[in-house]
């Protein structure tokens, strides 16, 4: 998977092009897979999406097909003739990633490439294109977002997602930028907070959560509605899918595995892959009893599938490790060991004691704000970008990740 860059953090330590990345041709003939199924968007990573010369002509027919599409970028390659040709083009949105101040963001991806994606958000701005800011959590951004955050409300950046460092690629051999699970609570807390002044959609990432009342106020306030989106459990095989630069359909593209590659499209359709009743077994068929520690007894177990899977694969090993990074599993072990928390309101909780004497874990949880999951509400399926647009109804090898509109919740 071909990328200019070389960060510190890179999951998928992308470097030249690989071997058998699909043609212009062969893109197209997918795309036309997607719309034959039904897909409602799709999303262009990598490596770095601009490196492919044709990246132009992959937006012009995916808009023909009516899918819109959303490009994960550096920003580094990015020109004004090509901004001004996207912008032509129906229902995209620009995401550039940024890790945090200058100094920060350069010291992890290459010198100057803080201000070449200043300069290419200004571009974007510029022809009126929908633009959104990705940023990795890590070591070397925690307490340190608050410059961002300025920068960004300034450009007028649509959406700011936020996401895990785990623990592969680059980022494997760099753990000691790894963020600890207690850390993830310091985040949530400056992200919730600047959510609340309204400057600028704020949203957390599948690997972000659960049921956890500051999650769900970004939610609601990202997506524009009064219902968050419930978390029902990882989307991977059942919601969602990847393309792999060769061809090659996996149920997340973290999780690239030759083990949970199903099919290529080179050799099969996109929907005898995706209705083969022995695809993706391992999370279409996967039990929340198998679920280790804390995920095995908690009470959202059957709805929440334990979060998250390639969190738990890259933290632990294995699926059915608990989520050490999911919030109430935190909250849990917290109690466990009788630390008191703050309100949302900063107010000192007293602690509930059970007939034992002990704490009772169920009441306290819910008085920290934690949310009891509507099952009716609309699962985290869709893209705030995407949702905004359909409710308008506007009519290098890369990974590509997309979401079908007919699979059932």
């Amino acid at each position: 998977m071909a990328c200019n860059m070389r960060c510190k953090h890179c999951g998928s330590s992308c470097t030249d092009a690989l071997p058998g990345e699909l043609t212009t041709l062969e893109a197209f003939k997918f795309i036309d897979m997607c719309k034959d199924i039904g897909l409602k968007w799709i999303s262009l990573s990598g490596g770095e999406p601009f490196v492919r010369p044709d990246l132009l002509l992959l937006m012009k027919y995916l808009e023909r097909n009516d899918i819109p599409a959303n490009i994960l970028t550096n920003g580094w390659l990015i020109t004004e003739p090509m901004v001004k040709e996207l912008s032509n083009i129906r229902n995209i949105r620009v995401s550039i990633s940024l890790d945090g101040p200058k100094n920060v963001h350069d010291r992890m991806r290459r010198e100057g490439s803080f201000e070449k994606a200043i300069e290419s958000y200004k571009l974007l701005k510029k022809y009126g294109m929908q633009t959104g800011c990705t940023t990795t959590l890590t070591k070397e951004n925690l307490g340190n977002l608050d410059e961002l955050y300025e920068t960004l409300v300034n450009l007028n950046i649509d959406i700011w997602q936020f996401q895990l460092g785990l623990p592969m690629g680059n980022l494997e051999k760099n753990k000691n930028l790894l963020i600890e699970p207690s850390d993830l609570l310091k985040f949530i807390d400056f992200f919730h907070e600047k959510a609340l002044e309204k400057k600028i959609r704020i949203y957390p990432a599948d690997c972000i959560g659960y049921y956890g009342k500051k999650v769900d106020d970004m939610l609601k306030l990202a997506y524009g509605v009064e219902n968050a989106p419930v978390w029902s459990g990882c989307n991977a095989g059942k919601h969602s899918f990847g393309l792999l630069h060769n061809g090659d359909i996996v149920g997340c593209t973290s999780i690239r595995d030759k083990k949970y590659v199903e099919g290529n499209i080179k050799e099969r359709t996109l929907r005898e892959i995706w209705e083969d009743p022995n695809s993706f077994s391992w999370n279409r068929k996967f039990d929340a009893k198998n679920l280790r520690g804390d995920c095995h007894d908690c009470k959202y177990a059957e709805k929440c599938l334990g979060g998250c899977a390639n969190t738990r694969l890259t933290t632990n090993g294995t699926f059915n490790s608990e989520n050490l990074y999911c919030t109430h599993n935190l909250f849990l072990k917290k109690e466990r060991r009788g630390e008191k928390r703050k309100s949302l309101k900063g107010n000192e909780l007293p602690k509930v004691s059970g007939g034992d004497g002990k704490i009772d874990i169920s009441v306290d949880i819910n008085a920290y704000g934690m949310v009891e999951p509507d099952h009716n509400k609309i699962g985290r399926t869709v893209d705030p970008f995407v949702n905004n647009q359909i409710s308008r109804d506007n009519s290098g090898g890369n990974n590509f990740n997309f979401f079908n509109p007919h699979s059932k919740e």
